[in-house]
């Protein structure tokens, strides 16, 4: 999956702690969707409003992130906003990472190949000459849903032509329903509902921790040991108003966090992935599969049916 090899100091930091005792998931932080989740009614100046917050709740943590970008919600009627490049801009400036997740985040397991692959080559057209000018690549590809591919020769042609193309794939372990949240968050923002929201923010934070502690324990099920997590996020009002609350939390149970670079350093990540099942799964439960091991599955976080209610949604 990609070319990393990992040095000493940082298997030694994943596998044990210096008094020999084993030490939390170290965590990295990737967010998609940039330059917004949901931009169909956002102003310029709100889009930018929101990335400021969690551009600073990420710099309050430390955390260097990698924040994969849709191009097409960088136009507005068909012409690119300099106002939306200008937000992508400063995640450059404090030193995070781009990536390309597509132009308009489209469905592999819905879209030919051909066509599937020039979405992805035209998702760059603008990230990568602004990371270069701020002195960073784009070496990151997320596929859009985790859906990678419903045969074994699509899924292949896909990575191919990423690895030809410079682009490391960035799986996800710990998966979630965070999405759900934010469209209920979304709701009650728009009907002025500060107690739902509230209740919503604090329900998100204690429900992330929970997904958290489950890959967790998968990840320690399947390898033996704690390995380097990656967590997937989106940027969305939700985590612009919440993602410090969250952090604080993983950061209060013993979680680091970590580049997804060195994450990927860890030996977890050349594990055999063999899924082409019609979801998008964690990569965890991927490699879970791959050696026939169900008996995690049963115990994963549900979202609350309240939630789900408060998004519009049916049960999952």
């Amino acid at each position: 999956m990609h070319s990393l090899r990992p040095s000493f100091l940082v298997l030694a930091t994943l596998a044990v702690g210096l008094c020999g005792r084993a030490l939390p998931a170290p965590i990295a932080v990737t967010i998609d969707d940039l330059p917004l989740q949901a931009v169909r009614d956002r102003g310029t100046a709100d889009i930018a409003a929101i990335n400021e917050r969690l551009l600073a709740a990420l710099g309050k943590h430390g955390i260097k992130a990698v924040g994969f970008v849709n191009e097409v919600k960088l136009e507005v009627e068909g012409t690119v906003d300099p106002g939306r490049v200008d937000v992508l801009s400063a995640w450059l400036a404090a030193g995070h990472e781009l990536g390309n997740h597509s132009y308009s985040h489209p469905d592999l397991h819905a879209t030919p190949v051909a066509e599937y692959l020039a979405d992805i080559a035209r998702g760059d057209t603008i990230i990568r000459p602004l990371a270069e000018r701020h002195g960073s690549s784009v070496r990151y590809f997320r596929h859009p849903f985790l859906r990678t591919g419903r045969s074994i020769e699509v899924r292949d042609t896909v990575f191919r032509w990423l690895a030809d193309h410079g682009y490391t794939v960035a799986p996800v372990t710990i998966d979630n329903s965070e999405w759900i949240f934010a469209a209920a968050y979304y709701h009650a923002d728009r009907n002025g509902d500060e107690a739902l929201k509230q209740r919503l923010g604090e329900s998100y934070v204690d429900y992330m921790a929970d997904k958290t502690a489950y890959f967790v324990a998968n990840g320690r099920h399947l390898f033996g040991r704690e390995i380097a997590q990656v967590l997937l996020l989106h940027v969305n009002l939700l985590n612009a108003d919440w993602f410090d609350a969250l952090a604080a939390r993983l950061t209060s149970e013993g979680h680091t966090f970590l580049p997804l670079e060195a994450a990927l350093a860890d030996p977890a990540y050349e594990s055999r992935d063999l899924w082409t099942g019609p979801g998008g799964i964690s990569w965890l439960h991927r490699w879970l599969l791959a050696v026939g091991d169900r008996s995690q599955f049963a115990d994963e976080p549900r979202t609350p049916p309240w939630v789900l209610e408060a998004a519009g949604l049916d049960a999952e």
